[in-house]
């Protein structure tokens, strides 16, 4: 098998991975809260949790991403054959969800707690990352049901430290 990921790198790709779609089920709360307050009304109970439940989890995603992006500097994955174009897809989906992850937090951030008007770009870069993790997921499920190769496995099970005998 080709080389994996440490334990701390497969459990943060999977907190985010459960993170993200907190993200997309709250975001209509935002646009509901604020179109209340504008309108002279209290937004609901329900809806202000969910606001500050998406703006929470954006910021935890965007620690995480950094904190992933930096792991993944000190400890990078091996890579299979190093020419092949599907891995050099694989890797520039990896670097584009780094910074559309990481970017799409501090839009969020900004747009929070210092200027509103720059939401539109934040939504633009939720359905960007929609895309993208469409890509990941079809090609996961490639990997898995057409390919039958071990690459799926390395997000799943850590990778061994070598050892003198097993090389």
């Amino acid at each position: 098998m080709k080389g994996g990921y440490s334990l701390t790198q497969i459990g943060l790709h999977w907190l985010v991975a459960l993170l993200v779609p907190v993200q997309y089920l709250t975001g209509s709360s935002i646009e509901r809260t604020h179109h209340a307050v504008h309108m002279g009304m209290t937004p609901s109970y329900w809806d202000v949790v969910m606001h500050h439940l998406h703006n929470y989890a954006g910021m935890a995603i965007g620690l995480l991403m950094g904190t992933r992006l930096v792991l993944r500097i000190l400890q990078p994955p091996q890579a299979g054959s190093p020419g092949s174009w599907t891995d050099r897809a694989a890797t520039a989906l990896h670097h584009a969800f780094y910074a559309a992850i990481i970017g799409q937090a501090c839009l969020g951030f900004l747009a929070s707690y210092f200027w509103f008007g720059i939401a539109p770009y934040h939504v633009v870069g939720s359905r960007i990352i929609l895309a993208m993790v469409a890509l990941h997921l079809a090609a996961a499920c490639w990997h898995t049901l057409v390919a039958r190769d071990e690459t799926v496995d390395r997000m799943v099970l850590p990778r061994r430290k070598r050892s003198a005998n097993n090389p």
